[in-house]
């Protein structure tokens, strides 16, 4: 455990949480209109899908938010 604070820390949860929210808006405005005429059951894999996929690039910004390093 660090015995100092750092900086990225909550600069990193800040930058997560305002990139998740413009991520969030993004679908809402252009991939949700594009599928609101499918029917639920095509509509549900895609939207999991994109809840899924911003987890990806996370581990990489955890560690550098964790010690410095991308990696």
């Amino acid at each position: 455990m660090r015995e100092t604070p750092t900086w990225r820390i909550p600069f990193g949860v800040l930058g997560l949480l305002l990139v998740l929210c413009a991520y969030g808006l993004l679908i809402a405005r252009y991939v949700a209109p594009l599928m609101s005429d499918w029917h639920v059951l095509l509509q549900t894999p895609i939207y999991l899908f994109m809840g899924v996929v911003w987890i990806m690039p996370l581990r990489r910004f955890l560690i550098w938010m964790e010690t410095g390093r991308w990696g």
